[in-house]
């Protein structure tokens, strides 16, 4: 747009920082004249320029108060970086799906509306990636052409990446029939490189070198909603039945009083009482 090559240089960097992956700017796809468009809510940029990584940022102002990032963002958007639009429905039936945006005639920053993006921010990893991409296609097409001493080195590095993988794999099948044999001679069982399938990064995968078998203890916290679930199902059981005027009524059994000579005896009778409506 030409509003935004008019932006000062304080505050496309602004645009910039929010644009970029340091903000963690939390942002939605909606569904702006057809396209495809994200969009995000004013606080959370505010959140943004008041965050520890804004304040690194060379060029920018410095923000220390809501009322500043409000006032900076306003600057913002005066240039059309961003544009204050109304969120409607969903295009779908899921909740996941984009929802349809309408561009507001009256354009200011509050941090409970809402923004879309009409920034793209800077281009030069994507570039940089294509780039990357054409160069590594034509050097396999031209993989004959290499100099001998080149071919020979990637011989050795695949050979030596397929060497790790079936290391691997050697390692996997060892340590299973090891804790095999280690539940019938030392139960529970040992199990060699206990991280080794963890998500975990390739030196921790290692550590440690052996761990017994022993069951995971439950959390005390599974264990509380466990026992409030059951209350609440208790709960729900002995709750009355409701009408459709918002009334209900519960059968109560009860217990006819006899003389002391002769022997209690159960009769069940049914006793209504209306039972008045909380939400009323």
């Amino acid at each position: 747009m030409e509003q935004q090559l008019k932006a000062p240089p304080e505050v496309k960097q602004v645009a910039e920082f929010l644009r970029g992956s340091g903000a963690s700017l939390k942002t939605r796809a909606g569904a702006l004249g057809g396209k495809r468009i994200d969009y995000f809510k004013g606080k959370n940029a505010v959140k943004a320029l008041l965050s520890p990584a804004f304040a690194k940022v060379k060029g920018v102002p410095k923000i220390t108060t809501e009322e500043e990032a409000t006032k900076l963002l306003q600057a913002v958007n005066a240039f059309a970086f961003f544009l204050r639009v109304q969120r409607g429905p969903s295009t779908g039936k899921s909740s996941t799906t984009p929802r349809i945006l309408q561009i507001n005639q009256e354009q200011m920053f509050a941090p409970p509306e809402y923004y879309a993006w009409f920034y793209e921010g800077s281009q030069w990893t994507t570039y940089a990636g294509g780039v990357l991409m054409v160069v590594i296609m034509l050097a396999g097409v031209m993989f004959p052409l290499w100099p001998p001493i080149m071919r020979l080195g990637v011989y050795y590095l695949s050979m030596g990446m397929l060497g790790l993988i079936g290391l691997f794999f050697v390692i996997a099948v060892l340590r299973l029939i090891f804790y095999i044999i280690t539940v019938v001679v030392a139960s529970p069982g040992i199990w060699v490189f206990p991280q080794l399938f963890a998500d975990v990064g390739f030196v921790e995968s290692f550590i440690p070198l052996w761990e017994w078998d022993l069951p995971k203890k439950k959390s005390k916290k599974k264990k509380s909603e466990k026992e409030a679930s059951s209350s609440k199902g208790k709960g729900k059981s002995k709750a009355p039945a409701g009408s459709s005027n918002g009334e209900g009524a519960y059968i109560e059994e009860i217990v006819e009083e006899s003389a002391p000579s002769q022997p209690q005896r159960r009769s069940r009778s049914a006793m209504v009482e209306e039972v008045e409506d909380e939400d009323a």
